[in-house]
């Protein structure tokens, strides 16, 4: 197991454990985070959004184009945003901080 670490946007941490291979995004979900992931995690929204800690954004792959493009439609876009839906949990991630946006933009619809 692979622990990982939520900051919410109210400021509390959750400390969650994930099986390798999960996506950050089934991690959430199965922990009952307050993320949207509004296409099911297939790529085709930015609802899934998180920032990921400076510390370890370097640690990750490169987003790939398609990352980039669906970012770019995210509410309040850092350089260190990703997608929660690409990002797979290995064991070289155990500690990894994250943190969800106070707001997401939707444009599946509501």
């Amino acid at each position: 197991m692979v622990t990982l670490n939520f900051m919410i946007a109210d400021g509390n941490c959750h400390t969650v454990e994930a099986k390798d291979g999960m996506t950050l995004l089934d991690v959430a979900w199965e922990n009952n985070m307050e993320i949207e992931g509004a296409c099911g995690g297939v790529m085709a929204c930015s609802t899934c959004h998180l920032i990921i800690d400076s510390n370890w954004s370097e640690k990750l792959p490169e987003a790939t184009d398609e990352e980039s493009e669906m970012l770019d439609l995210t509410w309040g876009r850092k350089k260190n945003s990703r997608l929660g839906c690409q990002i797979k949990v290995t064991n070289d991630l155990n500690g990894l901080i994250v943190s969800l946006p106070s707001d997401t933009n939707n444009l599946l619809g509501a």
